[in-house]
């Protein structure tokens, strides 16, 4: 059995110190701009060294092939580190892209949001009887930016599949209205999040009687 429980950034001891480029003295990350710079002009870090960057290999690809991009291409396409697809692979996944509801009310304030939720039923649970009220869909808009989807997330079987698919459509500008004027595959779990009708600040309940 092999247990990961935790990794430390080794940057204390390969002379960022001697070309002054600052840490996080805290956790050993490098603090850098929406560029990838760091403090010093020259030198540019990606990767899981990053603070306050999320610790995931494509996302690092990403960067470092945006960076390039920049540094040689003439590009001016940045990484975008906030709608980004990610699944906990748990016996039941869990996947979201875009902010958490905590975040998306620190950045936009809890007034100009409507966060909309939704426990389901998988088909394939039916016929074993499994519990119908274990999986969760919950979509957060900003109201202020007509509706767009700032944050996905859902739990159940093949949440990695479900999540990909909608993060290219969070990346276009995806909206409440468009995800109501999408007709849903039945039946699947992604078709959860084009029928979603009920807000968490209405208080109603969300437990559902069959799939």
């Amino acid at each position: 059995v092999l247990i990961a429980i935790g990794r430390d950034a080794c940057t204390r001891n390969i002379g960022l110190q001697t070309i002054g480029v600052k840490i996080n003295e805290k956790n050993g990350k490098v603090p850098v701009n929406d560029e990838e710079q760091t403090n010093v002009p020259y030198v540019y870090a990606i990767g899981d060294i990053l603070d306050g960057k999320l610790e995931l290999t494509p996302v690092a690809i990403q960067a470092g092939r945006l960076l390039a991009q920049r540094l040689y291409g003439g590009s001016s396409r940045k990484c975008d580190y906030i709608n980004v697809p990610t699944t906990v692979f748990t016996p039941l996944e869990y996947g979201s892209c875009g902010y958490p509801e905590e975040r998306a009310i620190e950045v936009y304030g809890k007034q100009n949001l409507e966060v909309y939720h939704t426990l389901f039923w998988p088909l394939e649970w039916t016929v074993p009887g499994r519990d119908n009220n274990t999986c969760y869909a919950k979509i957060i808009c900003n109201k202020q930016d007509n509706n767009r989807v700032i944050g996905l997330h859902v739990l159940g079987p093949n949440a990695g599949e479900v999540t990909q698919g909608f993060a290219a459509a969070i990346k276009c500008g995806l909206t409440k209205e468009l995800l109501d004027e999408t007709i849903g595959i039945h039946p699947t779990c992604a078709e959860v999040f084009t029928t979603m009708n009920i807000t968490k600040s209405s208080g109603q309940d969300i437990t559902q009687k069959g799939c």
